[in-house]
C-alpha cells in the first residue's frame, strides 16, 4: 500500500482540519482552519459554535485539499476520520461527512483515536523505535502513554482535572491576556521573571496522574493577594512563574517514567508541545540525560487531518475496517 492515498478529517474540537497522505509520510496537501476568533468572546470552546462552523467548512476544505494534492476522490484508497475523544456535536460534523464519502463511493474508512493520531504525528518526519513514553499535552488533555508498537498504547496517567491546556487558557482570562491562552501566555512569560513569584508543583509522586486545578487556584489566590492589574509588568512575572511550574510538573513526571520503566525514548505531543518553554526544556534534557526525545514541528502540534490520515493509513494495513453504526465517543478508549 506505498501509493496509498489517505483522507484525513479531523473535527474534534474547534479545529475543521482535512489532509491527504501519500504512502507512509507525504503531505499531499493539508488545511487546518481555526474558530479562534469565534470563541474568543467567551474565552473558552463553545460547542454549538464549533459544530456548526464545521457544518459550514468541511466540505469546502475538502474540496480545496483535493484541488491542491491534485487528486480526485476516486483515486482516494482509504478515510480516517477522528471520532473519540472530543466534543460530541464536533465530532458528528466529521464522522457523518467520512461515512457519507465513503458509502458514495465504496472507499473503506476506519475511525481514528485522537490522542493516537497526536502520538504518531511525530512519525510524518521519522519514526521512533518501539517501545516509547509519549505525553499528550493539549487543551482538553494531559495523558502519559507507554506505546509498545503501532496501535499498542498504554495509558500510564492523565489528568484528574483541568489538563495543562485549560489551565493555561484559564490563567490566560485571568490576566486578561487573551485568546487561546497557550500561545500568549507564551509570550508574556518572555518577558517575566518565573522566580519572582513562588507557585505550587503538583507532582503527584505516588501516581502517574497530573493536577493542575491547584495550580490554577494558587494563581488566583496570588493574583488576589498582589493586587496585580491586567496590563501592568506583574502579569508577565506571573505568566512566567505559571508556565515555569507547568514546565516542571511535565518534565519531572516525563522522566521519572523514563528512569523507572527504563525506555529512554519519549514523544511529546499536542497542542502544548508548540510552547517554547516546554520544547526548550525537553531539549535540554534530551542532552543531559542520553535520551532521545521527538517533538512535532509546530505545523503538526495542533489538531490537523494529516496526523489521522498517517493512523488511518496503518490501521487500514493492518486490515481494520470501521463497521457504519460505529459513534462518537467523548472519551478516549484507553
Amino acid at each position: 500500500m506505498n501509493e496509498s492515498l489517505i483522507l484525513g478529517i479531523e473535527t474534534s474540537c474547534d479545529d475543521t482540519s482535512v489532509a491527504i497522505l501519500r504512502g507512509e509520510r507525504e503531505i499531499l496537501a493539508s488545511v487546518v482552519s481555526s474558530q479562534n476568533e469565534l470563541h474568543a468572546p467567551f474565552c473558552g470552546i463553545v460547542p454549538e459554535i464549533a459544530a456548526r462552523r464545521h457544518l459550514e467548512l468541511i466540505l469546502p476544505i475538502t474540496q480545496q485539499v483535493l484541488s491542491e494534492a491534485k487528486v480526485n476522490m476516486d483515486q482516494i484508497t482509504g478515510i480516517g476520520v477522528t471520532t473519540r475523544p472530543g466534543l460530541v456535536p464536533s465530532l458528528v460534523v466529521g464522522l457523518s461527512f467520512a461515512k457519507a464519502l465513503a458509502w458514495s463511493r465504496r472507499i473503506p474508512w476506519v475511525g481514528v483515536d485522537h490522542l493516537e493520531a497526536h502520538i504518531f504525528a511525530s512519525f510524518l518526519e521519522g519514526e521512533i523505535e518501539f517501545p516509547f513514553l509519549a505525553l499528550v499535552v493539549s487543551g482538553g488533555h494531559t495523558s502519559l502513554f507507554v506505546v509498545k508498537g503501532y496501535g499498542e498504547l498504554q495509558l500510564l496517567g492523565e489528568t484528574r482535572d483541568d489538563a495543562a491546556g485549560e489551565a493555561f487558557d484559564k490563567v490566560a482570562s485571568l490576566l486578561q491576556l487573551g485568546y487561546p491562552g497557550g500561545p500568549v501566555i507564551d509570550k508574556a512569560a518572555k518577558e517575566g521573571d518565573p522566580a519572582l513569584f513562588e507557585l505550587p508543583r503538583p507532582y503527584m509522586k505516588e501516581t502517574w496522574d497530573f493536577s493542575f486545578s491547584g495550580l490554577k487556584t494558587a494563581v488566583v489566590h496570588l493574583v488576589k493577594r498582589e493586587g496585580i492589574k491586567p496590563g501592568s509588568p506583574e502579569v508577565n512575572h506571573v505568566a512566567a512563574g505559571f508556565q515555569e511550574a507547568v514546565v516542571d510538573v511535565l518534565v519531572a513526571k516525563t522522566l521519572r517514567a523514563v528512569k523507572e520503566l527504563s525506555i529512554p525514548r519519549v514523544v511529546v505531543a499536542g497542542g502544548v508541545a508548540a510552547n517554547s518553554r516546554l520544547r526548550r526544556r525537553f531539549e535540554e534534557v534530551a542532552k543531559e540525560e542520553s535520551l532521545t526525545i521527538k517533538v512535532p514541528p509546530l505545523s503538526l502540534c495542533g489538531d490537523n487531518g494529516a496526523m489521522v490520515a498517517f493512523v488511518a493509513r496503518y490501521r487500514l494495513e493492518m486490515g481494520e475496517r470501521s463497521p457504519w453504526h460505529e459513534d462518537v465517543r467523548s472519551r478516549t478508549g484507553y
